[in-house]
């Protein structure tokens, strides 16, 4: 059991550790949600799949672009920090791609609605597009120039082409659910290898 010394500073970091936690599962909870139900989901609906009262939403996320924008920054952060993990735990470069692909297409499906809900704030948008690419960018051309290295994908395939051509196959989905955006991206991946030779 730890003693609180006079100054408070034991409840503080205990207060402090709670509000993370709570942040954290807000961010979590906001991030499944806007998945089945969109950037307008009612924020009764997140508190309750995080396990927190609607005040902690607010108090962490004032405004629902604030929500919106942090959830989606958490989800740059995670997309970004595995790239380097697949690479080291994959079976192979072109496996570890694929992984990251897959992490790269969750995101952008989860992104449904993001332009419209902060529409009233185009500096936030644009920011947050800008880091998007700054972070995911150079994480892509590792997993590409390690997959050429290996041989198993042609060189020269620039990162932002995938990207993009990446997010223009998940275009549609939200609108047509007979969609599946995957099947295609998996036939541009395998477009991506080159051929063995016999």
């Amino acid at each position: 059991m730890t003693a609180e010394s006079p100054s408070g500073k034991a409840s503080t970091r205990s207060k402090r550790a709670d509000a993370q936690r709570n942040q954290r599962a807000v961010l979590t909870a906001a991030a499944e949600v806007f998945v089945t139900s969109g950037v307008d989901a009612p924020i009764r609906q997140i508190a309750a799949r995080a396990g927190v009262g609607m005040a902690t939403v607010y108090r962490h996320f004032p405004t629902r672009a604030d929500l919106v924008t942090a959830v989606y920054h958490h989800q740059i952060e995670e997309c970004a920090e595995a790239g380097p993990s697949l690479l080291a735990g994959a079976d192979s470069p072109f496996e570890a791609l694929r992984q990251w692909v897959d992490l790269f297409v969750d995101f952008l499906v989860t992104k449904h609605g993001l332009a419209d809900a902060l529409q009233s704030d185009s500096d936030r948008f644009a920011t947050l597009h800008t880091y998007f690419i700054d972070r995911l960018l150079p994480v892509s051309a590792q997993l590409l120039d390690a997959a050429a290295d290996a041989g198993a994908i042609k060189p020269g395939i620039q990162p932002y082409e995938l990207m993009r051509g990446i997010g223009n196959l998940c275009i549609g989905r939200d609108s047509d659910p007979s969609y599946d955006p995957r099947r295609l991206i998996d036939l541009l991946l395998e477009g991506l290898r080159r051929p063995q030779s016999a």
